[in-house]
């Protein structure tokens, strides 16, 4: 049970359920939420999550990138506390827990006034399901071809956000695009903070991040722009809703929105750190902080709104 938790990577579960929580308050923003599709969207994104990380395992482990060069944590194939079989069958395992919890969701959600918009859904939970296993699993996985970066942006902001937002109001808005796109970034950051410091060995093993098509120094200089630009979209968002929220320019009730700017400064802190960091292994110290500043961002953010 252990080794199974392990492999789950719980520390990886915050950051997944950053566009969900955001998403719900937004909802609750507009007057819309619902307790129990907030509970059930959380289960199935962490089935997802959970799946994601199986599935990485598994293939990592048997295309023989995780080795000895990887910096972290060890993995469950590598380090030979889950067999390669084992694993395949946890993966089959949660594969159905995921769907079945995300039929649950949307049969909650959609039936029976929603039809078409639950098979809609339906079609979006296979595709979220193909996505987590084909990250390095099959013969030419997408993680390995640099479009990790696009296939996290994609499922963790916009899909996430505004299929959790969509759920409860059963409208979309062009707007919460922009939040949407800054758990986005701030998702895609940790993505490429966890590539740039396996950049040596993905070298070694033909795994072509965009951090290693980048090169070290370049990527970043991206990974700055992932950290900056989430706190400028959601500003655009405020001043775009301004007539929504401020009372009055004089009253404190007014800042509320603006409460996820206090974040900036250990975001700075952070960013710098980053940017000074010489031995792409030591970005591993740099890895939880930056998940949990992308999941206080979007918990700030939606207060902000919401209370």
């Amino acid at each position: 049970m252990k080794n199974w938790i392990e492999a789950a990577r719980l520390r990886t579960l915050p950051l997944s359920l950053s566009g969900i929580i955001l998403g719900g308050l937004l909802a609750k923003w507009k007057g819309d939420f619902d307790g129990i599709i907030f509970g059930l969207s959380c289960l199935t994104t962490i089935l997802f999550q959970i799946l994601s990380n199986f599935a990485n395992d598994y293939g990592d482990g048997t295309k023989g990138t995780d080795n000895e060069l990887r910096v972290g944590p060890a993995r469950a194939i590598q380090s030979g506390a889950i067999s390669q079989s084992a694993m395949f069958q946890g993966i089959v395992i949660t594969i159905i827990l995921s769907l079945f919890s995300s039929v649950a969701l949307l049969w909650y959600t959609f039936i029976p006034t929603y039809k078409k918009d639950f098979f809609i859904f339906i079609g979006l939970g296979i595709a979220c399901v193909l996505a987590a296993i084909f990250y390095t699993m099959g013969k030419k996985p997408y993680g390995y071809m640099g479009l990790g970066d696009v296939f996290v942006f994609i499922f963790f902001g916009w899909v996430s956000v505004l299929g959790s937002d969509f759920l409860y109001s059963k409208t979309f808005t062009w707007d919460n695009l922009l939040p949407a796109s800054a758990v986005g970034l701030f998702s895609v950051a940790v993505l490429n903070l966890n590539n740039m410091r396996d950049i040596n060995s993905d070298k070694i093993s033909n795994k072509k991040t965009l951090a290693l098509r980048l090169g070290y120094q370049n990527a970043k200089y991206y990974q700055m722009v992932l950290m900056n630009l989430p706190f400028i979209l959601c500003l655009i968002f405020l001043l775009i809703h301004q007539n929504e929220f401020i009372v009055k320019l004089e009253s404190w009730s007014s800042l509320k929105p603006f409460l996820f700017f206090i974040l900036f400064i250990p975001n700075t802190i952070l960013r710098r750190k980053i940017l000074y960091t010489k031995n792409p292994k030591d970005l591993d110290l740099y890895m939880k902080p930056t998940a949990l500043l992308a999941l206080f961002f979007a918990v700030f953010f939606g207060m902000g709104l919401s209370l």
